[in-house]
C-alpha cells in the first residue's frame, strides 16, 4: 500500500476530529461520536497509523470499522479526505470556525453567516463591538457581550497547546533525537518541562559536538511542516499540527546552565541571577561564572548551578517565583509527589454510562499499570446526555462489581462508586440509602455554571455537608481555552472541605486539570486533603494521571496530600472519616 509518509497520527486523528464536528453542525445523529471514537483510538496508538495500515491492522483499532477504515487508508495514501472536503463545501462560509466560539452553536452560526455576512472570528467581533448582533431572533445584548468575552478567550488558545495534547508529541522529537550519535544528551525545556496547563511553543535543549548534523536531522523529521529559522544553535519548526518547536544546541560543558536557563521560567531566572549578583558572579545560559576571576564556578550539571548558590535542587514544577527559591534556601521544599507513588484512581467510568470499555477492561488496564485499585464512578440518573444510571441500575453495577472481584486473586480490586450531580441548590441526585452501599462518592456539578457566585458556594457547601460525599469533581468546571472557572468561593469551600473530610479532586483530563496548581496549593494550606483522579472514560484515559501528579506537584503537594497514594486499607479508612 502506497503512503504519504508522512502522515501522523496527530494528523489522521485531527481529520476525523474535523469529520465529527461538521457532522455534529449538520445535526447528523450518531455517526460524530463514532469518528470522535475513532480519532481518540488513533491519538492513543502506541505505534505509527501508516505501519497497521500496511500490516491490514485498522479494523483492530477501537472505533474503526468498515468505513472509517476506507477513510484512514485514504487519508495515508493521499494526506487528505475527500468526505471531509465535501462536507466544508455543505456549509457557508466560516460556519466551522464560528461554532468555535464558546456559546455559538450551527444554528446561531448559520444565521450569523446568512444575515450579517460574518466569515471570520474578526467579522463577528466587529459585528459585536458595532451592536448588530443584538437584535437577531434568539440573540440579545446578553449574548452578544458573551460572544465578546469568549472571543477573547479563543485567541489566547490559539497560541497555546493542552499540556496532555502536546506532551507526548514533544517527547516523540525528543526520543528521536536522543538516538542519533550526534546528541551526548537531550531535555525538554521552557513552560513543557515545568509541566504547565497549557503550552506555547514547544522548547527543546541538546548537547553535540555536531549542531549541523543535529539540525539537519531535526529539519527534517516526520510531521515538520515548515522551517522558520535554521542555525547551528537554533532552529525552529512548525509541526503540520500548528506547533512551533524549537531546538537549541549547546556544547556539553555548557549543558546544564542552558537547561537552567531555557527551562525558566522568566521570573525564577530573574530571581536566580539577584542571587549570582550579591556574589559578583553572572549567570546565564553559558554557565555560573566569577567576575572577579573568570573562574567558571558551574554550567555542565544543572544541579551544580542550585547548589554553587546554596540553594537545595528545585523541581521544575516548582520554577515559577511563588518562594520556591525562600524555602530552597530554608530547606523547607516540599518532598513532592512522585509520578509513580498514585495507587489507585477514584474516578473512572465505564460503558454502564457513556465510557467506552467494559469494568473488567479498565480493571485490566488499571492492572498493568500497577494499580492496586479503581472507583467505578459512572454518571447518575439526572446526567441524561451520559446515559447516568437510576438507583436500580447501580445496584445491578455494584453487584457485577461484587462478581468480578469475587474471582480475583486479591492483589486488585474494584470499588463501587458513581459521580453523581449535585442540583441547583445543592442536592445530590441519588437517595442516601444508595450512597451509603457505595464504597466512593463523587459530587460534581454538570450544569447551572451562570449561577451567581454566593449561589454556587452555597450549592457546593451544601452537597459536602452529605455525609456520603467524599469528594467534590473538578472543583471549579473549567474547561481550559473554552470555559472559564464559575464563579465560587474557594476559601470558604475549602475551609469546609478540610473541616467535614471531604477531598478536592484534581481531575487529570488535559483540558480540565481541575483543581489548578494555584488553587491546589491554596486548598492544601487550607488543610484539605486530594484525590487526584484521570476521570477516565476509556482504557487509554487512565494514563491522563500523569497531567494530575503534574499539577498536583506545581501545587506543592506531597503524597501526604493526596488520598490515592495511600495503601487500600488505608485508603478506605480516609474514606470513612
Amino acid at each position: 500500500m502506497e503512503n504519504h509518509s508522512k502522515v501522523a497520527n496527530v494528523e489522521v486523528a485531527a481529520i476525523l476530529y474535523e469529520v465529527a464536528r461538521l457532522l455534529e453542525i449538520k445535526g447528523v445523529r450518531f455517526k460524530p461520536q463514532a469518528y470522535r471514537r475513532a480519532a481518540q483510538a488513533i491519538e492513543a496508538l502506541p505505534e505509527s497509523i501508516v505501519d497497521v495500515a500496511q500490516e491490514e491492522r485498522l479494523n483492530d483499532i477501537p472505533g474503526v470499522g468498515k468505513a472509517i477504515a476506507g477513510h484512514l487508508r485514504e487519508i495515508i495514501e493521499t494526506g487528505g479526505l475527500e468526505y471531509l472536503a465535501s462536507l466544508r463545501a455543505e456549509l457557508p462560509d466560516g460556519v466551522q470556525h464560528l461554532t468555535r466560539i464558546e456559546g455559538i452553536g450551527p444554528k446561531k452560526a448559520i444565521a450569523l453567516s446568512r444575515e450579517l455576512g460574518v466569515r471570520t472570528i474578526d467579522d463577528l467581533e466587529a459585528a459585536a463591538l458595532a451592536g448588530r448582533i443584538r437584535d437577531l431572533p434568539g440573540f440579545g445584548e446578553k449574548t452578544e457581550a458573551n460572544i465578546l468575552t469568549s472571543i477573547r478567550m479563543s485567541r489566547t488558545a490559539e497560541a497555546r497547546h493542552l499540556l496532555g495534547k502536546i506532551l507526548p508529541v514533544a517527547r516523540e522529537i525528543e526520543q528521536r533525537l536522543a538516538a542519533l550519535a550526534s546528541v551526548s544528551r537531550v531535555s525538554l525545556a521552557g513552560s513543557i518541562r515545568r509541566r504547565k496547563e497549557t503550552v506555547g511553543d514547544v522548547d527543546i535543549l541538546a548537547a553535540s559536538s555536531s549542531p549541523e548534523e543535529v539540525m539537519e536531522a531535526f529539519a527534517t523529521l516526520p510531521g515538520v511542516e515548515r522551517v522558520l529559522a535554521r542555525g547551528t544553535t537554533k532552529t525552529s519548526v512548525v509541526l503540520s499540527t500548528g506547533t512551533q518547536i524549537d531546538l537549541r544546541v549547546v556544547e556539553e560543558r555548557h549543558f546544564g546552565a542552558a537547561l537552567q536557563y531555557f527551562t525558566g521560567s522568566k521570573e525564577h531566572n530573574i530571581a536566580m541571577r539577584r542571587l549570582a549578583i550579591a556574589r559578583n558572579w553572572r549567570l546565564n545560559e553559558y554557565g555560573l561564572t566569577d567576575l572577579e576571576t573568570g573562574r567558571a564556578v558551574a554550567g555542565e550539571d544543572e544541579a551544580g548551578v542550585y547548589r554553587a548558590l546554596d540553594l537545595a535542587w528545585i523541581e521544575p514544577e516548582l520554577r515559577e517565583d511563588r518562594g520556591e527559591i525562600e524555602a530552597a534556601r530554608a530547606g523547607t521544599l516540599p518532598d513532592l509527589v512522585g509520578y509513580d507513588t498514585i495507587r489507585g484512581d477514584l474516578h473512572v467510568h465505564t460503558t454502564w454510562s457513556e465510557g467506552v470499555h467494559s469494568i473488567e477492561e479498565m480493571a485490566e488496564t488499571a492492572r498493568a499499570l500497577g494499580y492496586e485499585y479503581i472507583a467505578i464512578c459512572d454518571h447518575a440518573e439526572s446526567l441524561h446526555i451520559a446515559r447516568g444510571l437510576s438507583p436500580e441500575r447501580l445496584a445491578d453495577q455494584v453487584r457485577e462489581i461484587e462478581r468480578i472481584n469475587a474471582g480475583s486473586d486479591g492483589t486488585f480490586t474494584l470499588l463501587s462508586g458513581t459521580e453523581c450531580n449535585i442540583g441547583m441548590d445543592g442536592t445530590i441526585d441519588l437517595p442516601d440509602s444508595v450512597l451509603a452501599d457505595l464504597d466512593v462518592v463523587v459530587a460534581s456539578v454538570h450544569s447551572g455554571f451562570k449561577q451567581s457566585e454566593e449561589e454556587m458556594t452555597e450549592r457546593v457547601l451544601t452537597a459536602m455537608q452529605n455525609e456520603h460525599v467524599d469528594i467534590i469533581g473538578h472543583p471549579t468546571g473549567r474547561i481550559l481555552l473554552s470555559r472559564e472557572p464559575y464563579r465560587i468561593d474557594l476559601a470558604t469551600v475549602f475551609e469546609a472541605a478540610a473541616a467535614l473530610g471531604v477531598l478536592m479532586e484534581i481531575n487529570a483530563v488535559p483540558g480540565r486539570l481541575d483543581l489548578s496548581d494555584i488553587n491546589a496549593r491554596s486548598a492544601r494550606g487550607a488543610g484539605v486533603r486530594f484525590s487526584v483522579a484521570s476521570d477516565a472514560h476509556r482504557r487509554e484515559n487512565l494514563r491522563f494521571m500523569e497531567f494530575g501528579v503534574a499539577t498536583a506537584r506545581r501545587g506543592w503537594l506531597s503524597a501526604d496530600d493526596i488520598a490515592n497514594t495511600r495503601p487500600l486499607p488505608e485508603l478506605q479508612k480516609i474514606l470513612r472519616s
